[in-house]
């Protein structure tokens, strides 16, 4: 059974399932609930403790499941109801815990609320439960005020008797009206159906943008400003002040943790006071480029930022939502910012996949949790050669292709064989995968990597091993210790050490330390550069 501790969002590895690229149970090229419980015993012996699911819930898939119509019924693509409980029990039976995606910001516009509301008159309750407004100009024609989408085009939609309706993302996603007593309840009672059913924890999406000024007020898009009309509202703290209560209700109090995407760092602390989220990831460490003085100034902020408020750091190289980080770490600029969904830009892939393994040694033996989106402990690369018929991100179609989009870091797992789907599908004769897998990744399938005891997966078995035995990793404090310049030196506990040597050159590992792990061969005495080494002081 799983083991219950009430703090364990504050240390665990945590695997980010994605569920239509993980593995397909029934063969049809989509994956499924199925496909992720006959994989359990993978994420076991990779030594993860909790799995995050990106939404499996009813969606017409508008924006890959972020556009959700009931989230109280499994979507048929991946399963059923009964298929959820099952895989919730078979992996506490195997000590892993269970988090599952809510999207408070947004339904579709397939939900019953929505629908009712469109059949509803302006000015009804049921509009009430959504953002309506008339529109500008003389008849009505213009958008109620000039909000952009996040993932391009107007934020507003025009219905046939004239009002309009607002969505921050794409215009099957329609976003709430959290000053609305009814939907607190709904959600509340949301989060309970599946804490009731053995959830251990609720990510939360774009978690700052519940809120919105009810004035809904123009402001210049050129630059963010503050106040902003949609962005980090105080409505948003009681949201999660009201969840929080839920949560702490189970005598296994259940955990949140939240997308919070801003730049502010006080701001972002606001969300993990004691009486709000549990965690929130670190966007900060994530686009920060693969560079000694970069990484130690984020590392050092978020430890800072975090103590304010007891909260524990989190840390995450790649997710659902931008560019894997081997490609992103072989391009000349390696941050997000410069790294972000490009077309035909220049990878050195083999130096991306080195420093994709110094980078994991660094970020699970920093203090706090880690998040490993499925496909990093393989060092997989972003696809970036997708054909356009085949694309299927609202970014890239609302954009006319200009922005790529999201598709390439979301490319179904290889498991095993030398041609596609690479076992993604059991069945010999399954539908082709959603999305289409590069003929390059059969050296870098499961199967291929098990038997390779230099493979990424087994630095990552070996790595995730090593840092549940060890109490001194996981949550605790880091200790900085003296180094060359473009060198990473730290100290958890007594007599661990890791290095990571980002500058151009090797350098000299210290005579009283023992080898635990590295992430490259090393040089004899010598730390090869973009190389992480673990030490025990003997």
């Amino acid at each position: 059974m799983t083991p219950r501790t009430t703090d364990w969002w504050r240390h665990a590895a945590i695997y980010q399932v994605y569920p239509r690229s993980f593995a397909d149970g029934n063969g049809d090229g989509i994956g499924d609930l199925t496909g992720v419980r006959n994989r359990l015993d993978y994420l076991k012996r990779l030594g993860i403790e909790a799995i995050w699911f990106s939404p499996w819930y009813l969606t017409p898939m508008a924006d890959a499941g972020y556009d959700v119509t009931d989230f109280r019924q499994i979507d048929p693509r991946f399963g059923t109801l009964a298929d959820a409980d099952a895989l919730i029990g078979e992996a506490h039976e195997r000590g892993i815990r269970i988090i599952v995606d809510v999207i408070p910001n947004h339904v579709s516009h397939e939900h019953e609320w929505f629908l009712k509301a469109l059949a509803a008159t302006p000015g009804s309750p049921e509009r009430d439960l959504f953002w309506f407004r008339d529109g500008r100009g003389e008849n009505g024609e213009l958008p109620p005020n000039e909000w952009q989408s996040i993932f391009g085009g107007p934020a507003w939609t025009r219905l046939p008797d004239g009002q309009w309706y607002l969505h921050l993302f794409a215009p099957e996603q329609p976003d709430l009206n959290w000053r609305n007593p009814l939907v607190h309840s709904e959600y509340e009672d949301i989060l309970r159906f599946w804490f009731d059913r053995g959830v251990d924890g609720i990510r939360v999406d774009s978690a700052a943008m519940c809120g919105k000024d009810p004035e809904l007020p123009d402001f210049d898009h050129s630059g963010l400003p503050d106040p902003h009309p949609y962005v980090d509202l105080d409505i948003n703290h009681d949201i999660y002040r009201r969840w929080r209560a839920v949560a702490d209700s189970y005598p296994d109090p259940r955990a949140l943790i939240g997308e919070v995407w801003l730049a502010d760092s006080a701001r972002f602390a606001r969300y993990l006071r004691a009486d709000e989220l549990h965690a929130a990831f670190n966007f900060d460490f994530l686009g920060c480029a693969w560079d000694a003085s970069a990484l130690r100034t984020v590392i050092d902020q978020t430890l800072s930022v975090h103590a304010t408020v007891a909260a524990p750091s989190t840390w995450v190289l790649s997710n659902h939502d931008v560019t894997r980080h081997v490609t992103r770490y072989g391009r000349p600029d390696t941050s997000t910012a410069a790294g972000i969904r490009q077309y035909n830009p220049v990878v050195d892939e083999d130096l991306g996949r080195r420093r994709a393994r110094a980078a994991a040694l660094l970020t699970l033996s920093l203090p706090g949790a880690v998040y490993i989106y499925q496909g990093e402990e393989l060092g997989l690369p972003e696809v970036e050669d997708i054909p356009a018929d085949r694309r299927d991100d609202p970014i890239y179609h609302r954009t006319g292709g200009k922005d790529p989009g999201r598709d390439g870091c979301r490319v179904p797992l290889p498991w095993s064989g030398t041609t596609a789907p690479y076992g993604f599908s059991d069945d010999d004769d399954a539908a082709r995968p959603w999305l289409p897998q590069p003929a390059a990744w059969a050296g870098l399938s499961v199967a291929a990597q098990e038997p390779d005891p230099a493979s990424m997966l087994n630095l990552y078995r070996a790595a995730l091993a090593l840092r549940a035995e060890r109490h001194d990793l996981g949550d605790g404090p880091l200790q900085w210790l003296p180094a060359p310049e473009g060198v990473l030196a730290y100290r958890r506990g007594t007599d661990f050490t890791c290095l990571v040597n980002l500058s151009g050159t090797p350098v000299e590992l210290p005579g009283d330390h023992a080898v635990l792990l590295a992430s490259h061969p090393l040089n004899g005495s010598q730390l090869p550069s973009d190389t992480s080494v673990w030490l025990r002081t003997v």
